[in-house]
């Protein structure tokens, strides 16, 4: 019997939980060529099985469920939490870092700098981090959990020496641990691990991190400062935030060493046992293609390329807004309102407590949401905090609740726009370019994280009125590529 006379819908059907095969046009073209073929000269057996000639190193999933598969819960806690305590150790020094730069000669410029130069150095760490990675986890992880060890450990023996440029280098070491962020987003859209409708409720747990980080950890900053303000020895409310968090990543590290499971590691040479029939799921982003080479940049189509270059754009902008308002508040509040950096801290957390709800309520309901309309829903809050902020600028309305309004809604609406960039496009895109599309958008997010730090440092001296009209500006660019490419951002659910 030929290949061409077997009736292959109807022998799924026939078979008990059988996985559909689901070719389209577009994850046919994903897809590395895959030679199937029968011999007419083999037995009976043999006629109505598919013999894989090039499989490896492909593993075709066998869940018929592949779409909705989870990673282990206890690794899925380690990344989740880690995440969250490398966004508190980004924000807990952000309430007391003007004072300690000050403190040690520095200017408020100087301050954004320390603030944003972690992510220049993580950009930089990402490279080599990545070619020991043998496209797992739990090297990289180790790494960045020792060098968030002994960054904030240098960051406080800074006050010991007495030295500005210790301080600097201290957020440099720690810039080396944030190369995190990019694998445990990487991780969160995993197609080895995590199902094509399980990937935006995943993006959003992730999000919950920087809404933890930038509530309790300025909360935590400012209330250390305040603790240990009138101290001048060797734990005071400067140095405070390093040797805490020090210690948070040494506990961490242990924890992380007995609950974390790392994917299995597939030699390339490894050939992948015959599945049945009712085995096989066609489906591009079903399938382990971890080591199969990505195709270039060039070989995409048009349609990835653009929504490539508007997913990294997206990503920079909202990083870049979020990041200037972390970094110019203490410094606006104290010119304006004169806040100390204890009320500071406490201003940044409650509105980050505000939005943890939201947030939260978003991983629940995000399954039930396109990316695009999520995607579109927090740009449009935060846009609109932005024209607050503008607003209360002009008519000199400048208050507690005025200001709390305007960054509520900053806060809120990018850090929920902000779950979509790499989930959207890893839906759209090879699954093999699951490793690429993560860094692009990591480097995006790095970019904005930098340029904004610098930014809100400047703020008070450029004009608050221009600082705002730059971000609105930036932001307007944004959707404009959304409702350019509304239609392609069209993905499934989940």
């Amino acid at each position: 019997m030929a290949l061409s006379d077997l009736h292959i819908p109807s022998m799924l059907q026939k078979i008990p939980g059988a996985a559909r095969v689901k070719l389209s046009s577009r994850s046919s073209s994903m897809l590395p060529s895959t030679s199937w073929q029968t011999s007419s000269n083999a037995t009976s057996t043999q006629q109505n099985a598919f013999t894989a000639e090039t499989i490896s190193p492909i593993d075709i999933v066998d869940d018929e469920n592949s779409e909705s598969r989870l990673p282990s819960i206890k690794s899925l806690a380690v990344v989740i939490a880690g995440n969250a305590l490398f966004q508190l150790s980004f924000f807990i020094a952000v309430p007391s870092a003007s004072l300690y730069v000050e403190y040690l000669g520095g200017t408020p410029t100087f301050s954004g700098l320390v603030l944003g130069i972690p992510t220049a150095i993580s950009g930089i760490a990402l490279l080599v981090v990545k070619r020991f990675d043998g496209g797992q986890y739990r090297r990289p992880f180790v790494i960045t959990y020792i060098s968030a060890i002994v960054g904030n450990a240098v960051y406080a023996l800074a006050y010991t020496f007495n030295f500005l440029y210790l301080l600097l280098i201290a957020r440099m070491i720690l810039g080396i641990s944030f190369t995190s962020f990019m694998f445990s987003r990487k991780y969160c859209t995993d197609p080895r691990l995590v199902g094509i409708r399980r990937r935006t409720t995943l993006a959003s747990w992730y999000v919950l991190g920087p809404a933890f980080g930038f509530s309790v950890g300025t909360w935590v900053g400012g209330m250390l400062y305040k603790i240990g303000s009138g101290n001048t020895g060797f734990f005071n409310g400067y140095t405070a935030p390093g040797w805490v968090m020090a210690g948070v990543w040494l506990a961490f590290l242990v924890v992380s060493g007995r609950f974390f499971e790392d994917v299995p590691k597939v030699s390339s040479g490894t050939r992948a046992r015959r599945p049945a029939i009712g085995e096989i799921e066609m489906n591009s982003l079903a399938v382990n293609v971890a080591n199969e080479p990505a195709p270039s940049f060039f070989a995409l189509t048009l349609q990835q390329k653009c929504l490539l270059l508007c997913m990294c754009y997206s990503g920079s902008t909202f990083f870049f807004v979020l990041s200037s308002w972390e970094s110019n508040i203490p410094i606006f509040t104290a010119a304006r309102l004169g806040y100390s950096p204890y009320q500071a801290g406490n201003f940044i957390a409650m509105s980050g407590a505000a939005t943890f709800l939201f947030l939260f309520l978003n991983v629940r309901y995000a399954y039930r949401f396109q990316d695009r309309v999520i995607l579109a829903t927090g740009t449009s809050l935060g846009l609109l905090g932005l024209f607050v902020l503008l607003a209360i600028l002009i008519t000199d309305t400048v208050h507690f609740g005025s200001l709390f309004v305007a960054w509520f809604l900053v806060a809120l609406g990018f850090n929920l726009a902000s779950t979509c960039t790499l989930s959207l496009l890893s839906k759209q895109m090879p699954g093999n370019w699951n490793a690429k599309a993560s860094m692009a958008i990591q480097y995006s997010n790095y970019a904005g994280r930098l340029t904004g730090a610098v930014m809100g440092g400047a703020g008070v001296k450029i004009g608050m009125e221009k600082y705002a009209a730059i971000q609105i500006a930036m932001i307007g660019i944004g959707i404009v590529m959304h409702l350019v490419l509304w239609t392609e951002l069209k993905v499934k659910t989940g």
